[in-house]
């Protein structure tokens, strides 16, 4: 994880936002996954998505972030959001809902919850076209 002096002050923040930015479990690569998609913005932050689906619901969705712990709780975020939501519901999540759900993120910061959605959508989208073109998957990057 790429060092950035954006790490917060545990006690000034929520308890969900402490959860988040500390959670492990979804932490890492899926192989073969249904959905991907990497993401890199503009203060140089990059977070890559990973996502199973089963009986159209997300069931796992897993993250890599090469940033700051702000975005690595935005992913969190994105995750305890997403997983068990329906493909179609899942275009409802915005980047208010992320910062809403983490309470303290930053101000300055609300780009990260802005990044960890938009590669969300995007991980939607490849698994919209692996849906639609099926052999594509199989010269995706990641799956």
């Amino acid at each position: 994880m790429k060092e950035h002096t954006c790490q917060p002050a545990q006690s000034s923040h929520s308890e969900n936002f402490r959860k988040m930015v500390s959670r492990a479990d979804r932490y890492g690569i899926l192989e073969q996954p249904d959905g991907y998609a990497k993401r890199t913005g503009d203060c140089g932050d990059t977070i890559e998505i990973y996502f199973y689906v089963l009986g159209n619901q997300i069931q796992m969705l897993t993250f890599q972030v090469d940033g700051c712990s702000n975005t690595v709780a935005c992913g969190n975020a994105v995750s305890f959001l997403i997983e068990g939501r329906t493909i179609s519901d899942s275009w409802q999540l915005t980047p208010e809902n992320v910062i809403e759900y983490l309470e303290t993120l930053p101000p300055d910061h609300y780009h990260c919850a802005e990044l960890a959605v938009g590669a969300f959508y995007k991980a939607l989208t490849n698994y919209n076209t692996h849906q639609k073109e099926p052999w594509k998957k199989a010269y995706s990057r990641q799956g």
